[in-house]
């Protein structure tokens, strides 16, 4: 899946591919879109430089007729691959990008070839996002440091805590039941109110 966007300043136009895809349709195509992608980004590449001043190829034809029929004696289609790498770099450098690594491009390149693209497909995304606008009526991409729809952001190092809840008040409608003093015995209901109960042991006459 693409995503059409303008180089900002100009009317030229690139694409936001998904690396997987790029790789996926290669080899469902067996090496056909591989030939159409290498033209693409050619183009893109010559027109960001255009609108940049800067040299970054001018026949994005020649590029793809050095990968076929070039690949058939083979240095045509490694010039060509390594150049395109070098101004895939250099358009990283001018959008103000850390490039990506060659020699892990080469590496890419010798072993597997549809790594080399999408590792290159996802340096040029990261172009585009930067130097690219999105199309008028156009949803805009979401910048390198935003995170995807559907995505929680996390939160900032120097943002304050929230404040600590407030301690939650005594339940004044509990009522506590009443204390229960212990029944009193015979002698204790004999005595009247207000008058000392007697020491004397019952039974017991004054002399």
């Amino acid at each position: 899946m693409a995503e059409t966007l303008e180089i900002r300043g100009s009317q030229y136009r690139v694409k936001v591919r998904n690396p997987l895809a790029v790789a996926l349709l290669t080899i469902v195509t067996l090496g056909i879109y591989f030939l159409v992608w290498w033209y693409k980004i050619n183009r893109e590449l010559r027109d960001f430089g255009r609108a940049r001043g800067r040299d970054l190829g001018d026949s994005p034809s020649l590029s793809t007729l050095a990968q076929f029929p070039g690949s058939i004696l083979i240095i045509p289609a490694w010039v060509s691959a390594w150049r395109g790498t070098g101004r895939v770099r250099q358009a990283a450098r001018v959008a103000g990008q850390e490039p990506l690594i060659g020699w892990v491009a080469l590496l890419l390149y010798i072993v597997i070839g549809i790594g080399w693209m999408a590792y290159l497909q996802d340096a040029l995304n990261n172009v585009w996002r930067t130097e690219a606008v999105a199309l008028p009526g156009q949803a805009s991409l979401p910048a390198l440091d935003e995170p995807m729809p559907g995505q929680a952001s996390a939160p900032a190092l120097d943002e304050p805590m929230p404040p600590p809840l407030p301690s939650q008040p005594a339940d004044s409608s509990v009522i506590e039941p009443p204390s229960r003093e212990p029944p009193l015995s015979e002698s204790e209901r004999a005595v009247s109110p207000g008058e000392p109960p007697s020491l004397e042991p019952p039974g017991s006459s004054q002399p």
